[in-house]
């Protein structure tokens, strides 16, 4: 009788303890593949490691994750559709590539609207988080973020938007290849790795680049003129894949929530944007590049010459159901909030 006991009592000890152990012990491990189509020594990949090394550790070793850099997964044009049917289960996308796809965000690829990426990153995040529910609603997105903003390379020196007149351009997305037909240039489409290529061979001249990456892709070896203003900025999200999300634990979600934060997006891009503005100082050393100011006049010039795509972005938007005022309206609002505005 007394054995018969114990072993109740212990059997009982054992299930209250075991019911006390944390969500993620009992939780299966999950595997996830996250793709990104820039090469290893872009500072996104180093810092998009030690994001999954966080989500390994908050998970209790139960999510473990894999970078895989350099298009491994899929091109860098497609990684929103890898997402969603679940190629990768964590994809780097960018909304541009796909033209009118993404209406909304694309308040934030216009020309003249950020001056700095560690602050437009928080603004970005601020601004667009409640509209992707339903803009990107076939993905999970996770956080977006900006690079510190680029300018105009090329082997011709651009002055004014007249310049650009017969120019072949490779535009950085979607809304900077609008400002180069409105222009009178021609768009030569080239993902950020065949993009030297492009310009080494003649197909384009110019080219819309952040600074640092224009080393880190050795563009710089094929441009000689660099136009010094934050012409633009390029909106980038990450993107999980909703199947994947949805077969996890609600604690593992809960680890998954607490890293596709604005927090964690300035963590990972932080880096990123460092990078590109050391590297405009870098080419405004070089003795083989001619890093070039833009008087008030001609800036004000351009900004008169690309006012046209705010009104193609605000038709889009309307094609789409929303309301562009208010949209923009709020994008103001999170600009000056986070001190982001040019």
């Amino acid at each position: 009788m007394f054995n018969m006991m114990l072993r109740k009592i212990l059997l009982a000890t054992v299930l209250a303890g075991a019911a006390l152990l944390p969500a993620a012990a009992q939780d299966k491990t999950v595997t996830l593949k996250i793709s990104l189509w820039v090469p290893p020594a872009h500072p996104l990949v180093p810092a998009t490691q030690a994001w999954a090394k966080s989500i390994e550790a908050a998970s209790g070793g139960t999510i473990k994750a894999t970078v895989f850099p350099s298009e491994q997964l899929g091109k860098a044009f497609d990684h929103y559709d890898m997402a969603r049917d679940g190629i990768a289960d964590v994809t780097y996308v960018n909304p541009g590539y796909q033209p009118g796809r993404f209406p909304i965000v694309g308040a934030g690829q216009l020309p003249f609207v950020f001056n700095d990426g560690k602050k437009g990153t928080q603004a970005l995040n601020d601004w667009y988080r409640k509209y992707a529910v339903t803009e990107m609603k076939d993905t999970r997105m996770c956080f977006a973020f900006i690079h510190d903003p680029g300018a105009l390379h090329g082997r011709k020196k651009i002055v004014v938007p007249g310049d650009l007149k017969g120019m072949k351009v490779r535009p950085a997305q979607s809304t900077i290849g609008e400002m180069v037909k409105l222009l009178g240039g021609t768009n030569v489409q080239a993902s950020a790795p065949e993009s030297r290529d492009a310009i080494e061979r003649g197909v384009a001249d110019e080219i819309t680049f952040p600074w640092g990456s224009m080393f880190l892709f050795g563009i710089d070896k094929v441009t000689k003129f660099h136009m010094d203003v934050p012409l633009y900025a390029t909106v980038f999200t990450y993107n999980l894949n909703p199947r994947a999300y949805d077969a996890m634990s609600a604690a593992q979600k809960k680890v998954m929530d607490d890293h596709c934060t604005p927090e964690w997006a300035s963590k990972v891009s932080d880096p990123w944007s460092e990078f590109e503005a050391n590297g405009r100082a870098k080419m405004k050393a070089s003795a083989d590049h001619e890093v070039y100011a833009l008087t008030p006049e001609q800036l004000d010039e351009w900004k008169k010459a690309t006012a046209p795509l705010r009104d193609s972005w605000a038709e889009s938007v309307k094609k789409a159901g929303g309301d562009p005022a208010a949209i923009e309206a709020e994008l103001a609002a999170s600009l000056k909030k986070f001190g982001a505005a040019l």
